[in-house]
Parts: structure tokens; C-alpha cells; sequence
């Protein structure tokens, strides 16, 4: 086994909630004042970090958690809508399996993530870190791996963003980034010293090394 812990993102890597952004956000920017999503913009803005869409759409720091927590109340009403990515819940009960301890971290709420798994799939989980600011993950990383017992270079992060990757770095471990999520695989790659993944299964063969062939 290559790592004790694994950290997941959920937005776009464990579950594909992509779809449901883009036909969401342009409601929440009538609201709350924001530039909204051209459809033909969507591929160039998947090029983008955090800051450069915030400052591309011209919302304010202050703003951020107003219509986060508008998103994630909606999706709430709307859950019967989110699917896992396929594969994911094999993964994550193969994994559990072989002892590999599993956190989420994300800016979504613990409610919404636990619906969306299912109570079998939920159960595996040990740990959530749910409500993270957009820049505080490194935060919830170091407090996941105080709570599971595990040293960074035992833990692996997943994600599907830039702001991923950089919280990782910031938190001393090991990234893995997924190419199914929102950012481009393409940005993705031209960061260097991480994972790139393109299969579930990739993801377990990194993990648990030759058991997970």
C-alpha cells in the first residue's frame, strides 16, 4: 500500500456535478450580481483557476461564500439530480477494503455528500471536512490527517481544480488530479509532481500499488 489515507474532493471528482453548475450558476448570477457563463465560454473558463474566474466574472471576495452557500442550498432541493461518477463507489469500497482510510473534503455540505453516496457508500467515510472556504482547504487537509493518525507523506489528495493542487502543496502531500472534473486535463498536466488520473481504476493501482492490479 502506497498511502494510508486518501483525501477526496467531491464537486467533479467523486460526483458529476458539473451539468448542474452550469445550469445553476446563471440563475445565482441574476441574484446576486455576477457576470454569467456564455456557453461558448465554458472550455476557456475550464483553463482557469479560482481567482481568474472570480475576478473573469467580476464577483468580490465577500461575495463567495453568499452564493456558495446559495449553490449548495439549491443543489439540496435538487440532489435527486447528482450522480456519482461511475466507478467511484467500486473505488471506494475496494479501497476501504484494504484498509486505506477515506476523508472528503469539500466546500459542499456533509448533508448533501451523504445523500449522494448512499448510506453504504457514506459509511466508509472517515472522515468530513465540508464547508471549506474556496482557499481553505489546506486547512481541512492538516486537520483530516491530525484526526485519521496519518502523516502527510502517508496521505494522497483528489481533486479536480487548481486550488486543489495548491492546497496540497501547502499541506505537504501527495495530489492526484482527475481528468473528469471541472478544470481541462490539459491545465491539469502542466502541473508538475503530481498525478494525472483517467480511470477509477488508475486511482486504486496509485493507492494500493500491486494489490490494486
Amino acid at each position: 500500500m502506497n498511502y494510508k489515507l486518501v483525501i477526496f474532493d467531491f464537486d467533479g471528482t467523486l460526483a458529476d456535478t458539473f451539468p448542474y453548475f452550469l445550469r445553476t450558476i446563471n440563475t445565482l448570477a441574476a441574484t446576486y450580481h455576477f457576470s454569467p457563463i456564455n456557453p461558448d465560454d465554458v472550455d476557456q473558463l475550464r483553463g482557469m483557476d479560482a481567482r481568474q474566474l472570480m475576478k473573469n466574472a467580476r464577483v468580490p471576495l465577500w461575495k463567495i461564500p453568499l452564493i456558495a452557500n446559495a449553490f449548495i442550498r439549491q443543489m439540496g432541493q435538487d440532489i435527486g439530480q447528482i450522480r456519482l461518477f461511475e466507478g467511484m463507489a467500486d473505488l471506494l469500497e475496494q479501497l476501504s477494503k484494504q484498509g486505506v482510510r477515506l476523508a472528503i473534503v469539500s466546500s459542499n455540505s456533509e448533508a448533501n455528500i451523504r445523500r449522494v453516496l448512499g448510506p453504504e457508500t457514506a459509511a466508509l467515510i472517515t472522515h468530513y471536512g465540508c464547508g471549506s472556504s474556496l482557499f481553505g482547504k489546506q486547512h481541512k487537509f492538516r486537520k483530516t490527517m491530525e484526526h485519521c493518525g496519518v502523516k502527510p507523506g502517508e496521505t494522497l489528495c483528489i481533486g479536480d481544480e487548481i486550488r486543489d493542487i495548491e492546497a496540497a502543496r501547502g499541506a505537504a502531500v501527495a495530489f492526484g488530479a482527475v481528468s473528469w472534473g471541472y478544470t481541462r486535463v490539459d491545465v491539469l498536466q502542466g502541473h508538475p509532481g503530481i498525478h494525472v488520473f483517467y480511470t477509477p481504476e488508475g486511482i486504486a493501482r496509485t493507492v494500493l500499488g500491486e494489490t490494486g492490479r
